[in-house]
């Protein structure tokens, strides 16, 4: 790879979010589907869609920030909220914002507030002229913006927004449009196999710590909340999996289950650990593989799931397009360039915790990941082929994935 940074292609045309045509869910046979909302077993969870839904936003093109000098530092949250952390921002980012010319200095705070202050102390004292940050949560993120304003360093909020913080620059994927993808591509793949009114559960994220649940449960409702109101489906249960803990997941749907009479047809998952979790329970019951169940991250965990018919589907949020916006962000707040100079399309985002701040928003599109596309991400060079198909290369095999 040159110097400069990896040039973005656009994930492809903007569309509406609306159902369109459909193929059938899944290899099995609809003749026995539910047609009274209830978990009688008929429903398929494998879901393939001709036209899934897809996202209005636009990935950056041709972004090409040059050289910079001098540090940037980088706090990701923890390891335990999504695999992506380790697995993709961190690497990733090190490698732009090194192919530049910058000396990255990239930490896991391990889930520890205090720990995550402590490393923006470290890094602010040893003169990084940026901080790129996703906090643990809005509050402590609050304070390390404000320590790093304080000592002049420019901070860029990193997927997740910290609202009444100080940071000028969002760098995330559409947040609520992801929520609304996840909804609709359940929706349709109910529809596709004429389910009346299905039975839902809502399994949010980590709404009591992170905006951007709360921003994927409001898409979410922005899709359901219509259709209830008609009568075409019931919201049986809502849920929060509280700070994103992965343990708690199961024990929270198990009990939302039973408070549903053992009924549900969908699953709004907030991400594919969430979703693992709704499956494994959902095992206990017999219900797996007989219920739509979302997820978002396109991990090998939830594009194993959906091979094996147990979810419906994922999002994909290449983390390539966010570390590289980023990093380019970076650079051009070192350079003292204009950032729409360089392909990147900001854009006011509103914080109602602080009305009158000025925070520039980057938001980049996600992709709905169904059995008939999961080829799309092992393309993107996100996970190598044997790595999402080891243990079950026989289910690749069928629907020709390598």
């Amino acid at each position: 790879m040159s110097t400069a940074l990896h040039r973005l292609a656009p994930l492809g045309a903007a569309l509406i979010l609306a159902s369109t045509g459909l193929a059938a869910c899944g290899g099995d046979s609809n003749d026995n589907n539910s047609s009274d909302g209830s978990s009688s077993g008929g429903i398929t969870a494998a879901c393939s869609l001709d036209s899934p839904p897809t996202s209005q936003a636009e990935a950056p093109a041709n972004v090409d920030a040059g050289k910079a000098s001098g540090k940037v530092g980088a706090i990701l949250p923890d390891t335990t909220s999504s695999t992506r952390y380790t697995a993709y921002d961190q690497p990733l980012l090190k490698k732009y914002l090194s192919a530049a010319g910058i000396q990255p200095d990239i930490q896991n705070a391990g889930g520890s507030t205090s720990k995550q202050a402590s490393i923006a102390q470290s890094m602010i004292g040893e003169g990084v002229k940026v901080l790129i940050l996703d906090s643990i949560d809005i509050p402590s993120g609050v304070g390390v913006e404000k320590q790093a304003t304080q000592a002049g360093v420019k901070t860029i909020d990193y997927d997740r927004v910290n609202l009444g913080g100080t940071a000028p620059y969002y760098v995330s994927f559409d947040n609520e449009e992801v929520g609304k993808l996840q909804a609709q591509t359940m929706v349709d793949c109910l529809d596709a196999q004429n389910v009346d009114k299905p039975k839902i559960i809502m399994m949010d994220g980590g709404t009591d710590v992170d905006n951007n649940a709360v921003l994927f449960a409001k898409g979410a409702h922005s899709v359901l909340d219509p259709l209830e109101a008609d009568g075409k489906l019931e919201i049986v249960s809502e849920s929060t999996v509280k700070g994103w803990k992965i343990e708690n997941a199961a024990p929270t749907f198990t009990q939302a289950l039973q408070a549903a009479g053992g009924q549900v047809d969908g699953v709004v998952a907030a991400n594919d650990d969430i979703a693992n979790a709704v499956i494994g329970s959902l095992k206990s019951t017999g219900l797996n593989g007989h219920v739509v169940v979302t997820g978002q991250d396109a991990g090998v965990n939830g594009l194993q799931n959906i091979i094996t018919g147990q979810q419906s589907m994922t999002i994909f949020k290449n983390v390539d397009y966010e570390a590289t916006a980023a990093s380019a962000l970076a650079i051009s707040l070192i350079n003292g360039t204009d950032p729409s100079s360089l392909g990147l399309t900001l854009s006011k985002f509103d914080d109602p915790e602080a009305p009158s701040r000025d925070l520039q928003a980057l938001l980049l599109p996600a992709q709905v990941i169904t059995q008939a596309n999961v080829q799309d991400v092992i393309d993107a060079g996100a996970l190598p082929a044997d790595q999402v198909c080891k243990g079950i290369e026989d289910d690749c095999q069928k629907l020709g994935i390598s």
